[in-house]
């Protein structure tokens, strides 16, 4: 239990939290323009790269002196689950989904690393701020910005990412 408190955890608790709160705002812009990719999307996609680059850095010490570098399986983990993400998103009817299914299969991806590699904390938070991204943002894309929009004069087009 002591991992939860710790120091170090409750620093890296912080990052994740910063990236995706980061990646959120520049999808507020987005959704706002219009664009397919919005809110969750970046959130999604600042949390797991933030996680997929906190990973080696954190069990690299242990692994000090011999050959193994937890770097290298985690850049092949961004890339083989990238490869699948693209085969997640569809272009049908002039409008793009899957994208938002493929940033979260990402995550996940670096959430069954940092498992792997014993940072329980670390997956436990990172998964309860992707349910957050998911669920919660949800309602903030489709309801308040579809709000702004309406009023702004926008279309509110369901130009949904799933």
């Amino acid at each position: 239990m002591t991992e939860f408190i710790s120091p170090q955890t409750l620093e890296i608790f912080g990052q994740l939290a910063l990236a995706a709160f980061l990646g959120s705002l520049i999808g507020v812009e987005r959704k706002l323009a219009h664009k397919t990719a919005g809110i969750r999307t970046f959130a999604l996609v600042a949390l797991g790269s933030a996680l997929f680059t906190i990973i080696p850095q954190v069990v690299f010490v242990n692994f000090a002196g011999t050959s193994y570098d937890p770097s290298r399986i985690a850049s092949q983990v961004v890339v083989g689950i990238g490869f699948i993400g693209a085969g997640l998103i569809v272009f049908q009817q002039s409008k793009v989904k899957g994208l938002t299914t493929a940033a979260g299969l990402w995550v996940s991806a670096a959430i069954g690393m940092s498992a792997a590699y014993k940072l329980y904390a670390i997956s436990i938070f990172t998964t309860a701020v992707t349910i957050f991204i998911l669920f919660f943002m949800w309602f903030i894309e489709h309801r308040v910005i579809g709000r702004l929009r309406g009023a702004s004069g926008g279309k509110d087009e369901q130009e949904d990412e799933e």
